[in-house]
């Protein structure tokens, strides 16, 4: 499923076994992890309800950093995120923005092509390892 740049995947695991897949597929991949933002936990903190849900942020300053040198709001969704979530029947699905569409969002198109095109076969890589 795609819309508005946002690529998603149903995962073959639980949401729990596709959260440990995708840590351990940035690891091989030497991905910097940033940061996990858990928004089901911070849900319970408020005392409000949320299947798991959870965005890791992570990248690699060599990848990234050439897009910003061209155009620096391309820094507002760099470092890219990855979105795991349960739906209502408890599948886990993983979602991130498509680079491409980050790319044309910045007017990266035909600047950084081979990074943007570099980072859009990764991604999507690490995304089909995750889930299946």
């Amino acid at each position: 499923m795609a819309h508005d740049g946002f690529i998603s995947l149903i995962s073959l695991y639980s949401y729990r076994d596709t959260m440990d897949r995708l840590l351990a597929a940035l690891a091989a991949h030497n991905m910097t992890i940033f940061a996990r933002i858990d928004h089901a936990a911070n849900a319970q903190a408020a005392g409000l309800k949320l299947r798991p849900t959870e965005v890791v942020i992570f990248g690699n300053a060599k990848g990234g950093t050439p897009l910003m040198q061209d155009q620096q709001t391309v820094g507002i969704d760099l470092p890219l995120k990855v979105l795991i979530w349960e739906d209502a029947e408890g599948k886990a699905w993983l979602g991130y923005n498509d680079p491409i569409w980050i790319a044309r969002r910045h007017g990266l198109i035909g600047k950084g092509t081979i990074a943007i095109d570099a980072m859009a076969t990764a991604l999507h890589a690490i995304a089909q390892d995750v889930t299946t």
